[in-house]
């Protein structure tokens, strides 16, 4: 089985996943776009039970452009956001791509606001794309 670690900056914070994730997207909303500093934000989700989170952190919530919340975990020391919780899909923990430090990570098979989507950035083939 796989077993990933996904950390914030400093290395306080840390997230280990095992298992696949059930969905790899890239979203290009306004929000994720100043959440990360960058064109898009990167993220897997997996099943809450295969996360064990260790370390100390603390809580964002902001309500996204779908008009539903999510509790974004970020560590208090460096500020890296590793984590969130989205309202409606309790049973999983979304992990920061970016937080894994791998570069051979799978590609992501959804595009989430593509419409948003900055000229640009081209996506994987096969990607699934969604307005």
């Amino acid at each position: 089985m796989i077993r990933r670690t996904a950390s914030c900056d400093c290395g306080q914070l840390s997230l280990t996943c095992e298992g696949d994730p059930v969905r790899i997207s890239v979203c290009h909303c306004l929000c994720c776009r100043r959440r990360t500093g960058s064109a898009f934000g990167w993220q897997a989700r997996f099943p809450r039970e295969a996360v064990t989170i260790e370390g100390e952190s603390r809580d964002y919530v902001r309500q996204g452009d779908s008009g539903s919340s999510a509790r974004f975990g970020f560590c208090p020391n460096c500020g890296s956001t590793v984590y969130w919780r989205a309202e409606g899909l309790e049973a999983f923990v979304t992990v920061a791509v970016g937080a894994f430090a791998e570069p051979d990570f799978p590609p992501p098979w959804v595009s989430v606001y593509d419409d948003r989507r900055s000229g640009w950035v081209r996506m994987p083939e096969g990607c699934e794309i969604l307005a």
